[in-house]
């Protein structure tokens, strides 16, 4: 069986001396392929050199592989696909020609490499999450069927793309396989640069094997919204982790409704599980009304916030200095990789935040300044309902201009 793919999907950065070639080895072997090079970032003259040589090139701020892949893949016509690392030498048509959904390309022969630890992590990985137990976890030489690439995209971010996809596809049920083939490449060897690369393929690795979701750009980013537990107090760390695992069940099976309203419209959805589920861990930590509403209230404000990178945790930073409770370090920790869009709060995270900022308004305020707050936090939630709360920072000129600070790209 064999199946021609619609475009040739490579993601480059830096790659001025070599673009040029694999543009035109790629175009000369699928001459009815788009061959779409995604720029992320480049410094130098990659995209000058592939748009030379024929591809289209879409250009991006340096966010990752993943995020190169997913930019190309949007620009490129529907149907298969063939992704090609930008130094790659060696022909790929029998990927085309394997009549698998996700075909993957083995080298013959070892070029390179440390001691096999990122590899090997990768591949555990993998047979974990769907049984499958390959033999190049992180080959980026791929053939994707209209079916898996419906499945896969958008990647996973960074060097963690190649693994997530072949879970992906494996998931939905899709054929997968890997065929060996006389490939060469720019290997990375046994020294600082290549144990830093693949420092960094082992760390996104392990991300892009666990929760997953979607940001503003279109990229798949991890969720590690479970960490903001650990800017909570010890003491309150059990409350916080409860209403973040609330969130994060809202991360992972909410349906499309959006705001308050169009849950309880709904009925029984996870909007809806947040709305009973958080007031009530708030009662039980504070024994009150007020702390009950604090911390619900101030959830879902933080929650509506994060609808851009680092929005809801500079909130949240704001929020603690004002009321005492200084910049809790796993929040600072967190910020640079929130705003460089490596990972996402998501609603464990922003739900968690929220509640922390709650349960400090009980903690530093009484009577009628604690009724004040809960007041000052109903009519955000309220501001957040009928219009947005980012839009009304967006349009306020020093908010705006603090919102972006730190911020990649528009």
């Amino acid at each position: 069986m064999r199946s021609e793919p619609a475009a040739i999907l490579v993601a480059a950065r830096d790659e001025r001396e070599r673009i040029a070639a694999t543009v035109e080895r790629l175009r000369a072997a699928f001459p009815a392929a788009a061959v779409v090079v995604g720029d992320d970032g480049s410094r130098d003259a990659t995209a000058a050199e592939a748009r030379g040589a024929g591809a289209l090139v879409v250009p991006g701020p340096r966010l990752g592989k993943g995020e190169a892949l997913n930019a190309a893949e949007r620009a490129a016509p529907p149907g298969p696909l063939l992704l090609c690392d930008a130094d790659l030498d060696g022909e790929l048509r029998p990927l085309a020609d394997a009549g698998l959904d996700l075909a993957i390309a083995a080298f013959a022969e070892r070029q390179g490499g440390g001691f096999g630890l990122a590899k090997g992590a990768a591949g555990a990985l993998v047979r974990a999450r769907c049984g499958l137990r390959p033999r190049e976890p992180l080959s980026g030489q791929r053939y994707l069927s209209e079916r898996a690439r419906a499945a896969c995209f958008p990647l996973a971010r960074g060097f963690g793309c190649e693994l997530r996809m072949t879970i992906d596809a494996a998931r939905a049920g899709l054929a997968v396989g890997e065929i060996e083939l006389p490939l060469r490449h720019r290997a990375t060897g046994r020294d600082p640069a290549g144990f830093v690369h693949r420092g960094r393929q082992l760390a996104d690795a392990v991300l892009a094997a666990g929760p997953l979701a979607v940001n503003r750009r279109g990229n798949r980013l991890p969720l590690l919204g479970l960490l903001a537990p650990l800017a909570a107090p010890r003491g309150r760390r059990a409350a916080v982790g409860a209403v973040a695992l609330v969130g994060l069940a809202d991360d992972l099976l909410s349906g499309p409704e959006r705001g308050v309203r169009a849950h309880v419209r709904a009925g029984a959805t996870t909007g809806v599980l947040k709305l009973v589920a958080i007031p009530l861990v708030g009662l039980a930590q504070t024994r009150s009304p007020a702390g009950a509403l604090a911390v619900a209230l101030g959830a879902n404000a933080v929650n509506q916030l994060d609808t851009a990178p680092g929005r809801a945790l500079k909130a949240y930073l704001a929020a603690m200095l004002v009321l005492g409770g200084g910049a809790p370090p796993a929040a600072v920790l967190l910020l640079p990789y929130d705003l460089r869009e490596r990972m996402m709060l998501g609603d464990a995270g922003s739900n968690a935040l929220g509640a922390v900022v709650g349960l400090a308004l009980v903690t530093r305020l009484a009577g009628r300044k604690r009724w004040a707050a809960v007041g000052v936090l109903a009519a955000l939630n309220a501001l957040g309902e009928s219009t947005s709360l980012g839009r009304a920072i967006e349009r306020a000129p020093a908010l705006s201009v603090l919102d972006r600070l730190g911020r990649v790209g528009p």
